[in-house]
């Protein structure tokens, strides 16, 4: 029915956590939700970003594949001299699972364009999909360039971004992350659709974010 990316600024933004808040905000609204994550590095089995969202939320996720080292998904590749994805048999694979009524959430890896093989990133999936992407960002100083550089080179590829998702928000904030907060959707042009704090995990139920308008009424 839907599908949705999520990618970040960078890496450690709170990508994850984001897509957990995101796949309880549509179970809430009544769509069935999956999560995938189509490369992992850096975790041992039983862990790793499609366990955590899966955990945070009851959904159902996928992992297509993983490498042993926490590095960007070819670098790792290269170094565990395991294959990597193809673009077009993991979108595909993605298409596969989508299902009428559902909303299919793709984690990505680190920053936009950081590669998920030699040939492509998550910016080239989404294009290959044709669908929408939230970006999640940093929220303390120096997040606005590069959360406008991220949405600039997503939206040169093609790609519409729904929309924006703060990540890792501290409890007390200083003043630039204030100001970045109020200006944010102007100097992207997309929503801001809310912040997770840090430490949100002990409590998501508190956690507000807007669900961007990519599916239908849920039926």
């Amino acid at each position: 029915m839907a599908i949705l990316m999520v990618t970040g600024t960078n890496t450690d933004v709170g990508k994850t956590v984001a897509t957990a808040v995101l796949a309880r905000g549509y179970l809430e609204a009544g769509y069935d939700v999956i999560a995938i994550k189509p490369v992992q590095t850096g975790e041992p089995e039983g862990h790793g970003d499609a366990v955590t969202v899966r955990a945070l939320s009851g959904i159902e996720t996928y992992e297509f594949i993983r490498y042993p080292e926490p590095l960007a998904p070819n670098l790792a590749a290269q170094r565990a001299g395991m294959p990597t994805l193809d673009l077009a048999d993991t979108a595909a694979r993605i298409r596969g699972l989508d299902r009428p009524g559902r909303v299919v959430l793709v984690e990505g890896a680190g920053g936009l364009l950081v590669r998920m093989a030699k040939d492509w990133n998550i910016a080239d999936l989404a294009a290959q999909l044709a669908a929408p992407m939230v970006v999640v960002t940093s929220t303390e100083l120096g997040s606005l360039n590069l959360a406008e550089l991220t949405v600039e080179a997503a939206q040169r590829r093609g790609v519409e971004v729904v929309g924006l998702i703060g990540g890792r928000l501290k409890r007390d904030n200083d003043l630039a992350t204030e100001l970045n907060l109020a200006e944010f959707s102007v100097v992207t042009g997309v929503p801001y659709l809310g912040s997770i704090r840090e430490g949100a995990l002990d409590d998501l139920d508190r956690v507000e974010v807007l669900l961007p308008a990519v599916v239908e009424k849920a039926p």
